[in-house]
């Protein structure tokens, strides 16, 4: 589905700026989210998308054109299209049926011994998956008035057959702190634990960052649903959550050319004077380096105090 998503978008930005597909090249970076703001499955993708076409003529390195903000009759024909291929893509594979006023998912049966696909499906339909209330809906909190005015961010979002399609934020190259709020929020976890509490009731409470437009702030749950909620959102293993394509992936052609570290194909050969070894060349940051990127912690300055401790055998 990724891969659909991304070559349609990638193909009516390439054409939007007048060039063909062999001619020009986008790039984009994909986090999968596995996870809805009340604990339930639902997978979709949040896509960083350059908003230009990277043009490479072969005589000097790639020129980046930049395109305008999609409008909302391109997002409709694009949500559109990726819906139909998509909708293909299902009945190739024999998961899609569909006739010609309905359309529905005939998915295998599974094995009855294997509890997983029941607490997904519940997961995505917001039931219970165990307990005495097993199909019943989640329990839902409502403390606010439905709200009834439009929202004002639907201008950028298009949607057609139970896609959609949202475009509504961007930033510019030099807007860093603007740049990774985007970052950490597509990259969140699932679960915010200062909004997680338990009730003199016994049950698991989460409340809701952003109120339901019927006026639902928080979800409740018992225990062992809790925890079926909680297993439904790990994904397989061994499988990535980050994905890059176009000029940002690893093995693009012009890779070299265009990030800031020159690493890929494409890169310029360095003159001799320059020569490095590949080790140094590809030498990944220390652990102290990685510590102090992630979690803001420098262990560095904390050596010499380690160093008095230790002198005096309080380490």
């Amino acid at each position: 589905m990724l891969g659909i998503i991304y070559r349609a978008t990638s193909t009516h930005l390439i054409h939007k700026a007048g060039y063909r597909l062999q001619d020009g090249a986008t790039g984009a970076v994909t986090l999968i989210q596995r996870f809805g703001s009340a604990l339930n499955l639902n997978i979709h993708f949040h896509i960083l998308f350059l908003d230009g076409v990277y043009v490479y003529r072969g005589d000097r390195s790639p020129r980046f054109q930049r395109l305008k903000a999609p409008v909302k009759d391109e997002l409709e024909d694009l949500v559109q299209l990726i819906s139909q291929r998509v909708g293909r893509c299902l009945e190739r594979q024999g998961l899609l049926e569909q006739d010609t006023e309905s359309a529905w998912l005939e998915l295998d049966p599974t094995d009855e011994a294997d509890a997983m696909p029941h607490i997904l499906d519940s997961s995505v339909s917001y039931r219970i998956a165990v307990g005495p209330q097993q199909g019943r809906k989640a329990f839902m909190i409502r403390t606010l008035r439905p709200l009834d005015r439009p929202n004002p961010g639907l201008e950028h979002v298009a949607k057609a057959n139970g896609f959609s399609l949202h475009a509504g934020v961007s930033c510019e190259g030099h807007q860093t702190d603007k740049r990774e709020r985007l970052c950490r929020y597509i990259a969140r976890p699932a679960v915010a634990i200062p909004r997680l509490s338990l009730s003199s009731m016994g049950k698991v409470v989460y409340t809701l960052k952003t109120p339901y437009r019927d006026g639902t702030t928080q979800v409740a749950f018992d225990p062992v649903d809790f925890i079926a909620r909680l297993a439904a959102l790990v994904p397989k293993p061994r499988v990535n959550l980050t994905r890059y394509h176009g000029v940002l992936a690893p093995n693009h052609r012009w890779r070299g050319l265009v990030t800031p570290a020159k690493r890929g194909k494409g890169a310029m050969r360095p003159a001799d004077s320059d020569v490095v070894s590949s080790i140094q060349r590809h030498a990944a940051m220390t652990w102290a380096q990685r510590l102090k990127r992630v979690f803001n912690i420098d262990i560095e300055v904390w050596q010499p105090l380690r160093r008095i401790c230790q002198s005096h055998r309080l380490y």
